[in-house]
């Protein structure tokens, strides 16, 4: 099955602690069905001190499900993303206002 949502989209967040907010995707996990979403759903790490970098508390952006995610369309709204064929190629388009995404 193709993806809906890809890495560098513009989303918002449709449930959950951080709904509402919006971002741009930073990674997808395809076999777990999340993806990590720059800014949102952030987790405090404990960081072990190396002789590198510096240790403590550091906020890490965790996956959130891609059910709960929406792309944005030019109008700045959620919109679900559909699929059509445009001279010979398959290319996803924003179901709200048909524009290619």
């Amino acid at each position: 099955m193709a993806a809906k949502l890809k890495k560098g989209d513009k989303v918002v967040v449709l449930a959950g602690k951080d709904k509402g907010k919006t971002g741009e995707i930073q990674t997808v996990l395809p076999a777990r069905g999340k993806a990590v979403v720059e800014g949102l759903n952030m987790a405090v790490r404990h960081v072990r001190q190396s002789q590198t970098e510096q240790g403590g508390r550091q906020p890490k952006a965790m996956p959130i499900d891609l059910s709960n995610l929406a792309i944005v369309d030019k109008n700045g709204k959620a919109s679900r993303v559909g699929f059509r064929m445009e001279d010979g190629k398959k290319v996803r388009f924003a179901k709200t206002t048909g524009d290619v995404i």
